[in-house]
């Protein structure tokens, strides 16, 4: 079997990948690319734009076989950041101190 180029498989899977979720910040969606690839997913970050030619967010985009599985672990990831952001909101340690003590 011949080998393809780096070139032709990019323009080869672009084709063949499935839409996860668009966000409006670069980093988070490194961050959710790197989660679904720390899954064995396979992913990509593509910026995407207007009419004009103007950012309007980035896309990450995965395989369509594994769209099923990259929802799931994105959903995962999102619940767990909702958690920590509840559990440890600004609001002293103190508080959350107190909160143990009353605990145990």
């Amino acid at each position: 079997m011949p080998r393809r180029s780096r070139k032709e498989k990019s323009q080869t899977n672009v084709r063949d990948l499935a839409l996860v979720v668009v966000v409006d910040d670069l980093d988070q969606a490194k961050d959710h690319e790197t989660v679904l690839r720390n899954n064995d997913i396979p992913a990509i970050v593509k910026e995407q734009t207007d009419e004009a030619g103007e950012s309007v967010g980035y896309a990450v985009m995965v395989p369509d076989e594994f769209l099923d599985e990259a929802h799931v672990v994105i959903e995962s990831q999102d619940a767990y950041d909702d958690f920590y952001d509840l559990a440890f909101e600004d609001e002293g340690e103190a508080d959350f101190e107190d909160l143990l003590d009353d605990e145990y």
